[in-house]
């Protein structure tokens, strides 16, 4: 059996999702396009011999409803024969994209794939595929009869873990502060594909990054979720969660070329990295955000490859429990937990963001010689997925 690997992986600019946001005026579907184009010509790679596109999405509503990724095959000028699909695992959507091409390649299902995500939240809304629609119906409602909002599940969540209102700000004003860093030192330029506007202006650069955040303006943020019902559901709660220490709405796009050792070998092209191990797991869909800890624990016992040999490790910033409560079940330092941000700060398009992360943690290792990373991220209804990379030019 061959072994898949990832020969490059990039990613837009991150803006914020909002109309007034520098990616709000490209359609999904233009800036999926530009992606792929960024993708292929950094490789020389005839488009002609890529056997599928997997693209993660979440809203799949107005424009990002028509199958997204086969429509920005066609828009990126790829010849007609090469398909798409959609995946949708919510937050998790990009990276089963990456999982799936993995697992078509070792199946020798594929030769060439391309995983990628795409969410335009400033033209498609959150939620906009649900229509005031109950999606859970009344046997899950009956057998989960405590469901709530991700943010209601997040203050759960810290509350389980015994978090405070300064450590989810400081951790956040971390994440910001991290970012910026990267950003200033260049280190985010090589995973960017600059992104051009309608009115021809080109964005090269995350938007969602804020500079000179610190944990006492985060402070000053109101909770965002303590309202009826749930004031009168949960009088138990601090409601600690605000717009600060939650993951940003954002516009973004991002893409990995995966393909066969062989074939990478016979098109002269250098893989940067490998996935190691993967998993997917269920959780408490109550509790929704606490997936990505069973899921550590299977993909590490899947590789074979203990949390003292990894070097970095992405949790998705969904909210600061998330991170911070992984973080409390697993000791790792700070300094290998998120290290160059996460959603916090670069924001979190929601079926870009597992491709997103890959793409990032892909370029730390490079950048810091690192061997192992472990990516995981939490998803609505109680899942996650974890994977293990391996840093191929370490």
């Amino acid at each position: 059996m061959g072994r898949a690997v990832i020969v490059d992986a990039v990613r837009s600019p991150m803006g914020r999702g909002k109309q007034s946001g520098a990616l709000a005026g490209v359609h999904p579907v233009d800036l999926l396009a530009q992606v792929l184009t960024g993708l292929v010509a950094r490789n020389d790679l005839d488009p002609a011999t890529i056997d599928d596109v997997l693209v993660g999405c979440v809203g799949q509503a107005g424009e990002q409803s028509a199958t997204p990724g086969r429509q920005a095959v066609l828009a990126a000028g790829f010849p007609a024969h090469v398909p798409s699909t959609t995946i949708e695992r919510k937050c998790g959507s990009g990276q089963q994209a990456v999982d799936f091409a993995v697992q078509g390649v070792v199946a020798g299902a594929y030769d060439i794939a391309i995983a990628a995500g795409v969410e335009s939240m400033s033209r498609v809304p959150m939620g906009s595929a649900r229509m005031d629609a109950d999606p859970f119906g009344p046997s899950v409602r009956a057998r989960f009869p405590d469901l709530v909002p991700q943010g209601v599940s997040a203050e759960l969540v810290a509350a389980k873990w015994k978090l405070t209102r300064a450590e989810l700000d400081e951790y956040s004003a971390r994440s910001h502060a991290r970012a910026a860093a990267v950003r200033a030192s260049g280190g985010f330029a090589g995973e960017i594909v600059p992104i051009t506007t309608p009115d021809g202006t080109t964005v090269t650069s995350d938007e969602s990054i804020r500079e000179g955040t610190t944990p006492e303006k985060l402070a000053g943020l109101a909770p965002a979720f303590a309202r009826e019902p749930y004031l009168g559901r949960f009088p138990e709660l601090e409601w600690l969660i605000t717009a600060g220490n939650s993951s940003q709405i954002t516009d973004g796009a991002s893409a990995l070329l995966v393909m066969s050792e062989e074939k990478a070998a016979a098109l002269g092209l250098r893989p940067r990295a490998a996935i190691v191990a993967s998993a997917v797991v269920g959780d408490d869909p109550t509790l929704m955000l606490t997936g990505p800890i069973p899921a550590t624990h299977k993909v590490l016992a899947r590789s074979g490859i203990g949390l003292d040999r990894i070097d970095a490790v992405e949790v998705n910033e969904a909210f600061a429990p998330v991170p911070l409560a992984w973080q409390r079940e697993f000791g790792v330092p700070d300094e290998r937990l998120n290290p160059a941000g996460g959603a916090i700060a670069l924001g979190h398009p929601l079926g870009a963001s597992g491709c997103r992360l890959m793409t990032t943690m892909i370029n730390h290792l490079e950048r810091t010689g690192g061997r192992y990373g472990l990516q995981t991220m939490c998803e609505a209804g109680g899942m996650a997925n974890a994977a293990i990379v391996e840093n191929l030019s370490a």
